[in-house]
């Protein structure tokens, strides 16, 4: 687990480790997502990145269009 400090300004500075990891550049932007207590935050990516990233995947159990229909979604605001 690692962990970083609020400061005064509200910055987070992230552990080197998982900046390497994840190859993190300066002035890349971020999602932040909340439920309940918990802030998840991953980093933005462009649609070209995303290319092939489901390749393989089993499409087995996922749900159909009208069951989908009577499931309300929100829209997180920006």
């Amino acid at each position: 687990m690692y962990m970083a400090t609020l400061t005064s300004k509200f910055l987070l500075i992230s552990p080197k480790t998982i900046r390497e990891r994840l190859r993190l550049k300066a002035g890349q932007q971020f999602v932040f997502v909340t439920k309940g207590e918990t802030i998840t935050m991953a980093p933005k990516r462009d649609a070209g990145e995303l290319r092939g990233m489901l390749r393989g995947a089993n499409p087995e159990g996922y749900r159909d269009r009208r069951e989908q229909a009577f499931f309300e979604f929100t829209i997180l605001e920006r």
